[in-house]
């Protein structure tokens, strides 16, 4: 007890240490965090219109401000969330992949936010193993979870929900915004989709979305990968390599992965796939295309399901902003959408994340705030997810741990030009090779407009200049006519270690990764 003691009042001590960063006589703003997992940017109308639109995120977008390079530390689902939370890089947070318990005992900004006397909720996808803490109020999918009548985990036990997942993530966060909160306290809300992750299941509602068009093909569909190293062909996530039942839903007749799924719906929502989903299978046997073509209507079956999901996900931020607007909540909360990281969308010939290029380490990052942020504004300098938790403690008046590693951007959201603004960056993969997509460790470093690529268990390294290449297409390293701008990222590389104290690479590159 002594020592539960010494941590709260710990924790009630840097909440207020510091000077408020906000005006101290207007109420501290509400904080609703909406996170998707592996919502591409390119999949928000407000980044890129091509192939949907996300009419309610772009509402966000419109009614505050696009961030265009919002970088995540490590594209993978549990070390992002564990960056956002604390602050800090995986070399720090010690959640390095998603096989590893999170270790809830650190200090995260919800802990913070809760000491300095806001009430905290989590409702949605957590994946970091051990159970949230922080909150007065959580309600989390166990692992993964799943897209039809989701499993539910809180204080008061599992519960399994009727209905699709987005829907019912939905209904929670609502429901505690109407009748769970303390309305005499600021609040944090984080709503966290499990949807668009795989395998993409759509809700039953959306399955006839995009049925009569074409996506269109981003047009390194076919990258042969050639001046890449060894890390880019090696990678098992290419559009061609998807699981045809899992993944694209073409089931043959004794498919148990079907029968599992339709068990969980309704009888309607069985109805809905039984009538668009079940032909898949016979349609591409008919077809019987082969090569690129066969990649072809992989790439079509994967999108559509994947915008699918989305479109329900757009509904669900369109829901809780309206639930805003009709608690007269609207005009001070500052409403945040983002995704745990970037995705690709058929880009390179994948699916999935983990690389540094640019459709995997950037992220969708919309923020309004009425009366402060600027409607309309687009953010071209660098912000990172290890910057959340200072910014949000920043915002609250509430003090920033010394040890967080990211910087708040309370400035950029108040359209203010630091001059000591960040102006390169760090990322760093770790996970190993030998698990699902086999993908490098790899570290790197890049400015926004040009970019290097460590992948030290190889010896290998990828320069990329993407002022001239920006689908990243060509590996200029080595070349002589960039020897001065490898030489400037080499340094700067080595600076942001020394600065971020990342621990030494492994020497041995026979090491078992």
């Amino acid at each position: 007890m002594t020592r539960s003691l010494t941590y709260v009042t710990a924790l009630w001590c840097l909440a207020f240490v510091a000077a408020p960063a906000v005006d101290a006589a207007s109420p501290r703003p509400n904080i609703l965090i909406i996170m998707a997992d592996d919502h591409a940017y390119q999949a928000v109308s407000a980044y890129d219109g091509r192939r949907n639109q996300t009419p309610n995120i772009d509402r966000i977008a419109n009614e505050g401000v696009r961030f265009d390079r919002c970088y995540v530390t490590n594209s993978i689902c549990a070390p992002s969330r564990a960056c956002l939370l604390t602050g800090k890089y995986s070399h720090q947070n010690g959640l390095y992949d998603n096989f590893t318990e999170f270790d809830g005992g650190q200090t995260t900004f919800p802990k913070l936010l809760r000491a300095a006397g806001y009430q905290t909720a989590l409702i949605g996808k957590w994946h970091l193993r051990s159970d949230p803490t922080g909150f007065d109020h959580w309600d989390v999918l166990p692992g993964q979870g799943r897209y039809y009548r989701p499993i539910f985990k809180s204080t008061s036990g599992t519960t399994g929900t009727p209905g699709y997942v987005t829907v019912v993530t939905t209904d929670k966060a609502v429901e505690w915004l109407r009748r769970g909160r303390d309305a005499e306290r600021p609040f944090l809300l984080m709503v966290h989709h499990k949807a668009p992750h795989r395998p993409w299941d759509p809700p039953s509602e959306q399955l006839a979305r995009y049925d009569s068009q074409d996506i269109p093909e981003p047009a390194t569909l076919f990258d042969d990968y050639a001046t890449r190293t060894t890390a880019a062909r090696h990678a098992t996530m290419r559009i061609s390599q998807m699981n045809p039942e899992s993944d694209l839903k073409m089931w043959p007749p004794d498919s148990r992965y079907r029968e599992t799924l339709l068990r969980l719906m309704t009888a309607e929502q069985r109805a809905a796939w039984e009538r668009r989903v079940d032909p898949r299978l016979a349609a591409f046997d008919a077809a019987n295309p082969e090569g690129d073509d066969r990649t072809r209507w992989f790439y079509q079956l994967y999108l559509k399901d994947y915008l699918r999901c989305i479109a329900a996900v757009d509904e669900s931020v369109g829901r809780l902003l309206e639930c805003l607007a009709d608690l007269d909540l609207a005009d001070n909360t500052i409403v945040v959408y983002t995704s745990d990281q970037g995705f690709y969308l058929g880009e390179h010939g994948w699916f999935d994340k983990r690389f540094m290029y640019e459709e995997s380490l950037r992220t969708p990052l919309v923020v309004r705030w009425p009366g402060v942020i600027e409607p309309g504004r687009v953010e071209k300098r660098i912000v990172s997810n290890v910057d959340f938790a200072a910014t949000f403690l920043d915002v609250a008046g509430a003090n920033i741990p010394g040890d967080m590693q990211g910087r708040s951007f309370l400035p950029l959201l108040r359209g203010e030009s630091p001059g000591d603004w960040r102006g390169s960056f760090y990322y760093h993969y770790y996970e190993k090779v030998e698990g699902e997509h086999a993908v490098y460790p790899h570290e790197g470093v890049t400015t926004g407009r040009a970019k290097l690529i460590h992948f030290y268990p190889l010896g290998e390294w990828e320069l990329y200049d993407l002022e001239r290449d920006p689908q990243e297409l060509t590996n200029v390293f080595g070349r002589s006519e960039y020897a001065e701008t490898q030489a400037k990222l080499t340094a700067e590389l080595a600076r942001l270690r020394r600065e971020l104290d990342v621990p030494p690479l492994p020497s041995d590159r026979k090491k078992d990764y």
